[in-house]
């Protein structure tokens, strides 16, 4: 699951300057859906999105939803690898309450930058925003008690690594919950070594069976997986959608006692 073909500096630009215009720009075209009519779709609840900035639910571009998985409780300390804009955090903010922390990491300034100032306009006082690689974490060991990502390990060239580190900071039964885009049939090494559609969260996507393999391989439990209504708009993805058969999933697994 390791990509040796793609060019990791190319695809990492790729992904700040995306990430950096649905920051900036949620309202432009781009090939997958954003804003507060996909986070209801997909599962989030009004009263919920109600009390956190509109300013991150506009340039929520996630893919599935978790919370229910997740079952956050009073006082927990939550990591959202790929924090974006902060809606996930803040909405995490929201279920660990006042004695709780969110710690979210991201790689694109913009996104840091404008998750900082909903936080700091917002008061959500128990939520902060580093710089860094989800494949690398600054936390140190059994620092969290629950993991959380939105549509961002796919684009990691190595997801065992990513899973390796989500279990390292995680504290012994820890729990992950993320939503990420999986396919039912291998992608061609064309669309492997294609930083555009990386970008995209098309071609990272690993096989379903793969991904599964490299959370089970990093120690972790897998406890549910269910499907998301998710679709990509633009025709070119939507028609790789088609081919390979890429999917959403939401995934809940449990780490080592």
């Amino acid at each position: 699951m390791t990509a040796t073909t793609i060019d990791r500096q190319e695809l990492e630009d790729k992904v700040k300057a995306m990430y950096k215009a649905v920051a900036e720009n949620p309202g432009g075209r781009f090939h997958f859906e954003m804003g507060r009519a996909l986070a209801e779709r997909l599962g989030y609840q009004p009263s919920a999105l109600d009390r956190i900035p509109s300013g991150a639910i506009e340039s929520f571009a996630g893919v599935g939803h978790f919370f229910d998985l997740a079952d956050l409780r009073e006082g927990e300390h939550v990591l959202d690898l790929g924090s974006g804009s902060g809606m996930d955090a803040f909405v995490a903010a929201l279920a660990v309450g006042e004695r709780g922390r969110v710690a979210g990491i991201d790689m694109t300034p913009a996104q840091l930058d404008k998750a900082e100032r909903l936080r700091d306009e917002g008061d959500f006082g128990a939520v902060e925003f580093t710089q860094g690689r989800i494949d690398e974490l600054p936390y140190t060991d059994g620092t969290f008690d629950v993991v959380i990502s939105n549509g961002v390990i796919n684009l990691s060239p190595d997801k065992p690594r990513v899973f390796a580190e989500a279990a390292r900071v995680l504290r012994p039964g820890g729990r992950l919950a993320v939503a990420d885009i999986v396919t039912e049939r291998p992608l061609t090494e064309k669309i492997v070594c294609n930083t555009d559609l990386w970008a995209s969260c098309i071609g990272g996507a690993a096989q379903e069976e793969a991904y599964q393999g490299a959370i089970t391989a990093a120690g972790f439990s897998v406890v549910e997986i269910r499907a998301n209504d998710y679709h990509f708009i633009s025709t070119r993805a939507r028609n790789a959608s088609h081919t390979y058969g890429v999917k959403s999933l939401s995934i809940l697994a449990r780490g080592p006692a």
